[in-house]
């Protein structure tokens, strides 16, 4: 859990744990800015790193090689980890929305999310095929696919649909790594049999003609069958059928191919491009939205289409930190130029790698060597982080160099005043009032006076032959999430009355909150509030009042609480 002496004054929010985004973070953890809170929403803590994704499936890398610890790369950050799934973003009210949790303010917002296949304009494709994205959902996938291969009896006929660099790669990597698991287990590899299909003549139609010819060569040595000018169009069960009628049975088909943007995108309003992934202009700022950026493969870049690599991914990481950096200062943003020519380096599967850039190619074991150096490299950035001084200061100095309104400048040296000078301060009526008026406590007959008529005192009713029970329970927040916060301190102060065999009547809470913005508070209050009511409610307890207060760091104390029991059990 992190805190700061910096009033809270802009919220930049991170959609996605993606290439570019782990830039941001990791940066921003070697220089934080003042008055500015990061908060990443992903459904994965584990963040695969695509580069390393062929080793692991050929068995050269561990799990955690080739995975980064979003959790300890955020508690570098001081960023709040939020682990949900985004569904859609509201747009006017500036806020996301999430499938399982209250929304998440924001001031500026940055989409990373990678592409998703779309497996349901092929009939068939989505009942029957794994598909190879979203990567960071892969893993348990490929785990599955794997025990199936090892317990299946006889031959297993395995199908790659996709001949581009992904295809490629992921049909030699999963073909060395059955060939071995096959024969550690004493059993003939060559049951196995793999194709692969290509819509196009070639495959890696995107590299030039000499890469070309060295993988399908090595295609060919391997025993992979080729499938050109073969769209698959339809799959019958586990039957492919190509545009040209070809038919062919697969125990196992893997999807790398038509990728698109994920479906709630849709019904943001945001300017997509024809396969769904996000328009975005040279600043990486959407094109209809100032206040949302996109990077990596969900965005596409308007004044230069690029390929959906990774490497242009990775290094989207430092123009966009410069300019959401610069965006919440409101200054003028720098234009991402990426460059017309990039290094691939592409295995083969048995740690020898192909490299293509522009005209030239060239291959060998020690470019898989090299490659596995330059992985490993990129990867100890996000696992060795350098000693941080704990008495430094964030740049900028102690005054927060934002873009206020003269409302919000008078709120920030009212909120470090405060910090200074009065930690026991109350929260505005107008902001309690606010955070409060979302909410929706279990209504109950014996709560006389509760949030539904706020007074200065609630008044509950003790039903004939009960007794009262009272507990209090404090907590310092020990997660940056306030909303999963609310939900745990609730949890365990229900749980001290049911210890007593009592039955939930009514809770006040005392909160305290670090100071900021009125939006800021206001947004926190929600957060926290929502999860100790979901709580309370589903106890049947209802939450009557208390009190707010700002301090340095986030505390919740629930007091004076209210428990009707039978008197037999007093």
């Amino acid at each position: 859990m992190q805190t700061s002496d910096q009033p809270i004054l802009r919220d930049i929010v991170l959609v996605g744990g993606g290439h570019s985004h782990v830039g941001v973070l990791r940066m921003f953890g070697m220089k934080p800015w003042p008055g500015v809170r990061l908060t990443l929403i992903c459904t994965d803590i584990h963040t695969p790193y695509s580069g390393m994704l062929p080793g692991y499936i050929a068995g050269h890398y561990s799990y955690d090689d080739v995975h980064i610890d979003l959790g300890r790369l955020c508690a570098f950050a001081g960023a709040r980890l939020f682990k949900d799934e985004v569904v859609g973003i509201d747009r006017t009210n500036q806020k996301v929305i999430c499938k399982n949790r209250p929304p998440v303010a924001y001031d500026a917002l940055s989409i990373n999310i990678g592409s998703t296949p779309q497996v349901q304009l092929v009939p068939g494709a989505l009942e029957n095929a794994v598909p190879v994205k979203p990567i960071a959902r892969f893993n348990q996938r490929w785990v599955s696919l794997l025990e199936r291969v090892k317990t299946h009896a006889g031959k297993t006929t395995i199908a790659v649909v996709g001949g581009g660099a992904g295809g490629v790669e992921l049909a030699l990597a999963m073909q060395f790594r059955l060939r071995n698991e096959l024969t550690a287990m004493g059993r003939n590899p060559d049951e196995l049999e793999f194709h692969l299909f290509t819509a196009d003549s070639d495959v890696l139609p995107t590299h030039n003609p000499g890469v070309r010819a060295r993988f399908e060569k090595v295609l060919n040595e391997r025993g992979v069958v080729l499938h050109r000018d073969a769209e698959v169009v339809q799959l019958d069960g586990h039957t492919l059928q190509t545009k040209q009628g070809e038919r062919l049975h697969a125990d196992e088909i893997m999807w790398v191919t038509q990728a698109g943007g994920a479906a709630w995108l849709a019904n943001t309003d945001l300017e997509l491009d024809s396969r769904g992934f996000i328009n975005v202009g040279p600043t990486l700022q959407t094109t209809r939205d100032p206040k949302i950026f996109a990077a990596g493969d969900i965005a596409n870049l308007t004044s230069t289409p690029l390929e959906k690599a990774g490497v242009f991914a990775v290094r989207m990481g430092k123009p966009l930190t410069k300019n959401l950096h610069l965006f919440v200062q409101g200054a003028d943003l720098l234009e991402y130029r990426p460059q017309k020519t990039w290094l691939a380096l592409i295995s083969t599967g048995d740690k020898y790698a192909v490299a293509s850039k522009g005209s030239l190619g060239f291959a060998g074991a020690w470019v898989w060597q090299w490659k596995d150096w330059i992985d490993r490299r990129f990867m100890a950035k996000f696992s060795e982080f350098p000693e941080m001084d704990p008495n430094a200061k964030p740049a900028g100095g102690s005054t927060p160099n934002l873009a206020l309104t003269q409302e919000e400048s008078l709120q920030a040296i009212s909120a470090i005043a405060m910090r200074c000078g009065g930690c026991g301060a109350k929260v505005g009526s107008t902001v309690l009032s606010r955070a409060l008026g979302n909410l929706k406590p279990v209504d109950r007959e014996d709560v006389l006076v509760g949030l539904h008529a706020p007074d200065d005192a609630a008044i509950v009713k003790v039903p004939p032959g009960k007794a009262m029970v009272h507990t209090v329970d404090f907590f310092r927040a020990f997660v940056d999430d306030p909303y999963i916060f609310g939900k745990v301190a609730a949890n365990h102060a229900l749980g001290d009355v049911f210890a007593m065999g009592g039955e939930a009547q009514s809770a006040t809470a005392v909160v305290t909150v670090p100071p900021g913005l009125e939006s800021k508070v206001e947004e926190l209050l929600f957060q926290m509030m929502s999860g100790a009511v979901e709580v309370l409610n589903e106890a049947g307890c209802a939450l009557v009042g208390g009190h707010t207060g700002e301090g340095r760091e986030l505390a919740w104390v629930l007091p004076s609480t209210d428990w009707s029991m039978k008197t037999s059990m007093a």
